[in-house]
């Protein structure tokens, strides 16, 4: 008896310690939410609290419990730490450690995961049958082989499958110091681009190199180092499905390999949305392609136009313009403002443009308008663009007609059968202010070129050859080149004196030096033959002795004084012969500003008579994209052509007035749409015609432009 109640005694330690054990496994059952919450917030833990230094094991080595590892299908793994033993990692001490248990089932278990995981014998582990671990808050992380393991034999599943997965998130989250999640890309279609390095890249660039079911882009490349989108890969693919199509329709399917067909397949599984969307694009492109050609005006012409409304006035004195000097008819008629009014003009251009090759172009264009200056005497300045043969009387006429082919790389040829000018064979170097005498860049005539290049005009031939290539620079110049051509006004006649080569005709050349992108100038040459009365600065409108011509100048300079009109003895007109030499420069200081001009400098000669002196100068300034793209300021200042000398017998030199007249030129381009632009601006002209006598010209324009 007394054998038995000593040995219970003895024994009631152990009892008492299993009585504790299997009460605390009761309370972790009831107690599950209590220890999710803390399981949270252990996986909380800042990364920046997480010690990577090794844990020293001591010789009393405490109990660590093992966190639970749901056994979910997919796993995010965490890098390995390079050096660290996995001893360091399976030894993290526990911020409250448990008491130990020193069941022998628990010990033979903790032995397994030893020789498993290679962990030293002396780290236990706590019992893995327990339903619900305690959470305990961990300082070290935890490698991905060993939860890889604990994984796979953690005891039952969970009974919520959101904690779960938020504890996923937060084990795999641990250790990155951004806290964000990486999600594994597990296929192609989760990316946006599809890189060189990808499987489907090279997979597509294999059957592109067997099959040559791309040829590549322009250049002869394929640029298979380059990334490109989802959508470029797709149109490849579609490519090479067509091909091997092609092939197992030709009867030669043995050429393809079942490799080849799977790789196929893959690709088709994986860019099936974007195959999808490329073909339903061709689709709706192709419906549109048949409606366009179905209502289509012709397959080679396209219709482009402008409609230029104007509203001007003259704001300049009341006294008379004297036409000529006393010497030669004079001219004492009131042309001042006092006779001129408020003005609402038109103009009407219908281009044509019908290309063969896709390389040519073959331009007819339709003109009508009501256009005309004001009022001034003889003297041409201050013509505006739309007044330049704008008064048509509201009927259509024939303006342009011309044809241009690229003969080789390097050389263009123009062939102009009808009104022919030299803006439309030879660069005029003047960007901005250009505008073909349109509605869409300087005011008046003078502000868009060198006047000289309004010597001559009609039919004729032209050619331009560029020696540095054609859009290489990408800017607003064009190359260095050699441009030459031959118009004659009357070729259209057979009468005598008349003809292509027996009448009035102009010959130019210019040579245009590019040599850089934002710098061009050009020395131009032209000489001229002008029968009676032809003589001017008139694009070769060729009108006779019954009207002076011109549409810049003074009007001593396009009629030599009236000699070339008949205004002297007997009233007989002379012939002039020309020779003209221009110097002309571009410069863009930046994108905002371009600084231009040019110098002109005319020989004349009456002949029988004696020679003139004509010259003309001016400084541009632009300023593209000025408050808004699209917008475009200008400045022009000069001198538009005028009479310098004059040197003829018995004294026919004498009675003109050499006074400066000055050009003084302000616009800005309101581009209110793409095709809607209004232009203020205002024109002043200093001592019209040579002549201080004259009260000075102020125009005031407001121009409004719709092209289509």
């Amino acid at each position: 008896m007394s054998k038995f109640f000593w040995s219970s005694l003895l024994i009631s330690p152990a009892l008492l310690g299993a009585t504790l054990v299997v009460s605390a496994s009761a309370m972790a059952t009831s107690s599950q939410p209590n220890a999710e919450a803390l399981k949270l917030q252990a996986a909380q833990t800042k990364a920046s609290e997480v010690q990577l230094e090794p844990v020293a094991v001591t010789e009393q080595t405490p109990v660590t419990q093992v966190e639970e590892v749901s056994n979910a299908s997919e796993v995010k793994t965490e890098p390995a730490i390079v050096g660290q033993k996995l001893e360091t990692a399976t030894n993290a001490i526990a911020a409250n450690p448990t008491a130990a248990v020193t069941d022998n089932s628990v010990t033979e278990q903790a032995s397994t995961l030893q020789l498993e995981l290679g962990v030293p014998e002396q780290i236990s582990a706590a019992p893995l049958e327990a339903p619900a671990p305690v959470a305990v808050e961990q300082t070290q992380p935890t490698l991905a082989n060993s939860a890889e393991v604990l994984a796979q034999t953690a005891a039952p599943e969970t009974n919520n499958p959101a904690a779960t997965l938020e504890q996923l998130n937060q084990y795999s989250s641990e250790g990155s110091a951004n806290g964000e999640t990486q999600g594994q890309v597990t296929s192609v279609s989760q990316l946006s681009d599809v890189q060189p390095t990808d499987w489907a890249f090279q997979a597509l660039q294999s059957l592109v190199e067997r099959y040559g079911c791309i040829a590549g882009y322009p250049d002869g490349t394929y640029r298979g180092n380059r990334a490109m989108t989802r959508y470029e890969f797709a149109a490849g693919l579609n490519a090479c499905l067509e091909r091997v199509n092609e092939l197992i329709g030709a009867g030669t399917a043995n050429l393809v390999s079942r490799e080849d067909l799977a790789a196929l397949q893959r690709l088709q599984e994986e860019f099936a949305a974007e195959l999808a969307t490329l073909r339903g694009r061709v689709d709706a492109l192709e419906a549109r392609t048949a409606e366009l050609e179905a209502n289509q005006f012709s397959t080679t012409t396209k219709l482009t136009g402008e409609a230029i409304f104007a509203l001007s006035d003259d704001f300049g004195g009341g006294l008379g313009f004297s036409a000529f000097g006393r010497d030669f008819g004079d001219d004492d008629r009131d042309f001042g403002s006092d006779n001129n009014e408020a003005v609402f003009q038109q103009r009407v251009r219908l281009n044509l443009n019908t290309s063969f090759t896709g390389r040519d172009l073959l331009l007819t264009r339709l003109q009508v308008g009501n256009g005309q200056n004001f009022n001034f005497g003889a003297t041409k300045e201050g013509l505006q663009t739309w007044q330049a043969v704008g008064n048509t009387g509201n009927t259509f006429t024939l303006d342009s007609l011309l044809y241009k082919f690229p003969a080789t790389s390097r050389l263009n040829v123009t062939i102009a059968a009808n009104a022919g000018t030299w803006d439309d064979i030879i660069p005029t170097v003047n960007p901005y202010f250009e505008d073909f005498d349109g509605g869409n860049g300087a005011l008046t005539s003078f502000a868009q070129r060198n006047p000289i290049y309004r010597l001559g005009g009609g039919a004729g031939l032209g050619f331009d050859y560029a020696f540095g290539g054609r859009g290489l620079l990408g800017g607003i110049f064009g190359p260095t080149s050699f441009s030459f051509g031959y118009l004659a006004a009357t070729a259209s006649s057979p009468a005598e004196s008349d003809g292509l080569f027996g009448g009035d005709y102009a010959a130019m050349a210019q040579l245009t030096f590019t040599p850089g992108r934002n710098f061009q100038f050009a020395l131009s040459y032209n000489h001229g033959y002008f029968d009676r009365g032809n003589f001017g600065f008139d694009n070769g409108l060729a009108n006779g002795t019954d009207s002076l011509g011109g549409f810049t100048g003074t009007g001593v300079a396009n009629s030599l004084n009236g000699v070339t009109e008949g205004f002297y003895e007997g009233n007989r007109a002379k012939r002039v012969v020309s020779n003209s030499y221009g110097l002309e420069a571009s410069l863009r200081l930046n994108r905002r500003f371009v600084l231009g001009g040019w110098v002109g400098y005319t020989a004349a000669r009456a002949i029988g008579l004696g020679d003139a002196k004509i010259w003309n100068y001016a400084v541009t300034l632009a300023f593209p994209d000025l408050g808004k793209e699209g917008n475009l300021g200008g400045i022009v200042l000069g001198r538009e052509p005028y009479l310098a000398s004059f040197e003829a017998r018995d004294g026919l030199d004498k009675g003109f007035g050499n006074d400066s007249s000055y050009h003084i030129e302000g616009f800005y381009k309101f581009q209110l749409t793409d095709n809607i632009s209004v232009t203020p601006g205002v024109v002043w002209i200093t001592n019209p015609n040579q002549n201080d006598d004259n009260d000075d010209i102020i125009i005031g324009t407001l121009r409004t432009t719709f092209t289509f």
